[in-house]
């Protein structure tokens, strides 16, 4: 089986092409930027690269694509010809030499304002029912592809499957807020409890999928680590997750005192991954309890593959914000 992977320079290309590779499967990376893990260098907007890449593959894995820290150095333009046009040249390719399996990696911030709830309201539950509703290009454009993706399904019998990955990159948080009131370690271990997976977890749901993808046709699945909140939780986790956290993780409060961690003093949402677990036999390993019981015995927040891979950034250039185009330096 020959699997093209997309965005093979990119943190979850390349661990997707690490894995294969160690596996023995023949995968090829594609990617604008020449790396260890690419073996051709094309950009997706252009169709003839993509067919030519293409040609002769089984199962297509696309995580290439312009992400939100880009929003401020790339124009609208360029996200509708990477995240748009390149899904489309992808999706008629693989449609032409009929691949058995398309997975293209999406995002949990195709849900937008709809991960804000008002001031008073409960955290909101995001399942795949929640209808999403941008908040910039970067979501706009990613939902579009899933579109198209469902359209490449319906009117041309393509196997497509869709994860929106919630947060894998090791960089440090895009806000600087975030970035002042928590350590970053304090920081990625609150997110597992609601917004964050491992990215050797992200890497197994792709798996997953292409194992599923033949039985399921079509789908979207939210990937992302395994809350132990409940749905009846969400009014409380916006007024007070500590109390949360004693009733659904007892002792994490002599936990995070030995490390002088704090909790956050509001959650606004939490992605719900059920579905993934059900259709796609998705077994995630990584989740609040198993990284905090690591930390305390004298290991990192972010496994093994997260430091192989290390920090990439988003862009050349440095800023003034760190690796954030805020302004340049």
């Amino acid at each position: 089986m020959r699997i093209l992977v997309t965005g093979s320079a990119g943190h979850l290309g390349e661990a997707l092409m690490r894995t294969l590779r160690a596996d023995g499967q023949e995968a090829v990376g594609l990617d604008r930027v020449a790396s260890p893990c690419t073996d051709r260098v094309g950009s997706i907007a252009d169709a003839a690269t993509v067919r030519a890449a293409v040609g002769g593959i089984d199962v297509v894995l696309h995580t290439a694509t312009l992400h939100k820290p880009h929003i401020a150095t790339h124009t609208r333009q360029d996200f509708i010809d990477t995240n748009i046009t390149g899904t489309l040249n992808l999706l008629d390719a693989a449609v032409d030499v009929g691949v058995r399996a398309f997975v293209f990696t999406s995002t949990t911030s195709s849900f937008g304002d709809a991960m804000t709830p008002p001031p008073d309201a409960p955290a909101a539950w995001i399942t795949e029912d929640t209808v999403p509703q941008p908040k910039n290009i970067y979501g706009a454009t990613k939902l579009a592809a899933e579109d198209l993706c469902r359209l490449a399904h319906r009117n041309q019998g393509l196997n497509c499957l869709i994860l929106r990955t919630s947060r894998f990159f090791p960089e440090a948080d895009d806000l600087p807020a975030s970035r002042e009131t928590f350590a970053d370690a304090n920081l990625k271990v609150n997110e597992f409890l609601h917004r964050r997976v491992a990215i050797e977890d992200a890497v197994d749901a792709h798996l997953c999928a292409i194992e599923r993808a033949p039985q399921l046709g079509f789908g979207r699945y939210i990937i992302s680590a395994t809350t132990p909140f409940r749905r009846e939780d969400a009014a409380a986790l916006r007024r007070d997750p500590a109390a949360v956290m004693d009733r659904r993780v007892p002792g994490w409060r002599e936990a995070y005192a030995a490390l002088d961690w704090r909790m956050a003093p509001s959650l606004d949402r939490v992605y719900d991954n059920a579905r993934a677990r059900e259709a796609l036999g998705w077994q995630p390993r990584d989740d609040f309890a198993t990284v905090l019981a690591r930390v305390r015995e004298g290991g990192a927040v972010l496994g093994a593959m997260a430091h192989r891979l290390g920090i990439k950034g988003y862009h050349g250039d440095r800023y003034r914000d760190g690796r954030y185009p805020v302004e340049r330096a």
